[in-house]
């Protein structure tokens, strides 16, 4: 699948409807409807898709061990020695290196990992960020 990198500007503004007189009263029924819509779509093409991002993990003082390793193994597909060495990084140094993804999966598995941690309560964060 080919995608044009392309940015679309749609603006609807002042459609004036007439409408003919209301013969029962003889006066003229103009109505002046104004609509200001203003949509940008950005879409990305194929190289910006499939560009390397890398995923980085951020340490908080609320959120588990054993839930950031779960996060990694099962969400990121880390090894669990791989997932051990990355949280204790993160808790040590502030931030690790967890993996570089396309930016489209790396969106899904970032939502995934963060939507995770807020139903049991954390507030585990990643952010990615160009290669």
């Amino acid at each position: 699948m080919k995608i044009v990198k392309k940015k679309l500007t749609l603006l609807a503004t002042k459609h004036l409807i007439n409408q003919p007189a209301n013969t029962e009263t003889g006066t003229e029924t103009d109505t002046d409807t104004s609509t200001d819509l203003d949509i940008e779509f950005v879409v990305m093409d194929e190289t910006e898709l499939e560009r390397p991002y890398r995923v980085i993990i951020h340490n908080d003082n609320v959120t588990t061990f054993d839930f950031v390793i779960a996060v990694l193994v099962t969400i990121f597909e880390l090894s669990f020695g791989r997932a051990e060495h990355v949280a204790y990084e993160a808790h040590t140094k502030g931030q690790a290196y967890v993996a570089t993804l396309p930016l489209e999966e790396a969106k899904s598995r970032v939502f995934k990992a963060q939507y995770a941690a807020r139903q049991q309560g954390f507030p585990l964060t990643f952010t990615i960020e160009p290669e």
